[in-house]
């Protein structure tokens, strides 16, 4: 039989046919997955082919295939395990969803989840939560901030999930897709997709005022269907986004205004650090190239995923 992985957690795998029955699936023996290092060899989203057995009378299955994926987005750690962990596989689109306090997504985040969506081929939007709560020095903020990534490409929409602004352009943009909704804790994944689907009644919590931090309210990842002919997969909270075996050379080609000059340095195989004639730098210095973009360039090919955590957040 052939299914799509809905939830892991870890042991077991709930997979869904396209007939629509579910099964409570495991993974017989050593699985690995050639080329991939994870702490996890099956991820929500995976199709899969499994068998049945009865255990204790109740039927379940053993997964002994996994299909070969379009996409996926991986992380690294940031605790001292470094350990690499799949996200979710076969998306059509990943919602990143930012605050700007409260709490607060920095944009070494931001950068880093952008360069591991760009460089295995998810598309991602921007969506800045909680607008209704803002004064109008944060707006400016989010102004200022949309303004850097729609210029190099990227949709970005401003949304409140309480008031519901702009909760049905997100609708529109998941018809008949895939679409993983990532973030810190706190940033009101839960509640956003709540009010795209109140049905669903998915867990919230409160920001914590000790630290201005988001409590973990979804342990696993965890893919559902909707009404109107579209799939969500809900993430845990994330807290640091470390990079997954990239080369130097090869991460600028994952910002895409850097991707756009790499022809006009003077070296093919330009770093843009210090390097003459380098074409990125040449915008830096002239604006064309935000300072931000290229300080989370810096600190990712250094290697710097250390820097930008905030001890206070889940790993």
């Amino acid at each position: 039989m052939t299914g799509r992985v809905y939830k892991s957690t870890g042991s077991w795998y709930t997979v869904k046919t396209e007939f629509g029955d579910t099964y409570e699936c495991r993974i017989k023996g050593k699985f690995r997955i050639k080329g991939i290092k994870s702490t996890n060899p099956i991820a929500v989203g995976d199709v899969v082919d499994f068998e049945l057995e009865s255990d204790n009378n109740q039927e379940s299955g053993i997964i002994y295939n996994i299909h070969d994926r379009a996409n996926y987005i991986v992380r690294k750690s940031v605790n001292l395990s470094k350990q690499t962990h799949i996200i979710a596989a076969n998306l059509d689109q990943v919602f990143l969803m930012i605050t700007i306090n409260n709490p607060p997504t920095l944009t070494s985040f931001i950068d880093r989840f952008l360069v591991t969506a760009e460089a295995y081929s998810v598309k991602t939007i921007l969506l800045f939560n909680k607008i209704d709560v803002y004064d109008e020095d944060t707006l400016n903020e989010v102004r200022y901030l949309a303004h850097v990534y729609r210029k190099i490409g990227y949709e970005c929409i401003g949304v409140s999930a309480k008031t519901g602004k702009n909760v049905d352009k997100v609708k529109a943009l998941m018809h008949d897709k895939v679409s993983m909704f990532s973030g810190h804790s706190g940033v009101g994944k839960s509640t956003l997709v709540n009010a795209i689907e109140p049905d669903l009644n998915l867990k919230t919590k409160e920001i914590s005022s000790l630290h201005m931090q988001g409590q973990h309210t979804t342990t696993f990842a965890e893919m559902f269907d909707l009404s109107f002919s579209a799939r969500i997969i809900d993430t845990p909270g994330i807290k640091g986004f470390g990079i997954v075996d990239m080369d130097k050379e090869e991460i600028g080609d994952y910002f895409p205004e850097f991707f756009a000059l790499k022809q006009d340095c003077k070296f093919n195989n330009c770093l843009h650090v210090n390097e003459p004639k380098c074409a990125v730098k040449k915008a830096l210095d002239d604006g064309a190239v935000e300072y931000t973009r290229y300080r989370s360039y810096l600190q990712i090919i250094e290697g710097d995923e250390e820097h930008y955590r905030t001890d206070n957040w889940e790993q």
